[in-house]
């Protein structure tokens, strides 16, 4: 079954990944450390302020532990590019949400899309309506942490 488990952003939502180069080295970096940890990415891709990965995951590693050292991992690395970088780090939660065999196609294809989507619909607001639509229960203090 492919799972789409992390989505985690900025704490502050600032865009350190803006520029394309970096975001995309992210999301390279970020299906290497995944591979270590036997989850194979179907697709990586975001914003300046987020990142979104369908992938499969392993039977072998707990979730909590796979994005704990996708986040650990990335967060170092990306630090050693300099400058402003050196400042990153992701938020401290994440969201993790299984998805069906016969959704991934279109999974992949909305992740592809995160730039043009987000130019009309906030992500905050997106997120809290996905959350309310699947019966989810958050509490606003600890999501965007």
């Amino acid at each position: 079954m492919a799972r789409y488990p992390p989505l985690f952003s900025r704490p502050t939502r600032e865009s350190f990944l803006g520029d394309e180069t970096i975001r995309r080295e992210m999301h390279a970096y970020l299906a290497t450390v995944l591979r270590e940890y036997d989850s194979k990415a179907i697709v990586i891709d975001g914003i300046a302020d987020h990142v979104r990965i369908l992938c499969n995951l392993s039977r072998k590693f707990a979730v909590s532990e796979i994005i704990r050292e996708a986040k650990r991992n990335s967060s170092k690395w990306i630090k050693t590019k300099g400058g402003t970088l050196s400042a990153f780090g992701w938020q401290n939660g994440y969201g993790a949400f299984s998805v069906s065999h016969s959704n991934v196609a279109r999974v992949r294809d909305y992740i592809l899309r995160q730039e043009e989507h987000h130019r009309k619909v906030d992500f905050r607001y997106e997120f809290r309506k996905f959350l309310n639509r699947h019966g989810i229960e958050f509490d606003e203090r600890y999501v965007w942490d």
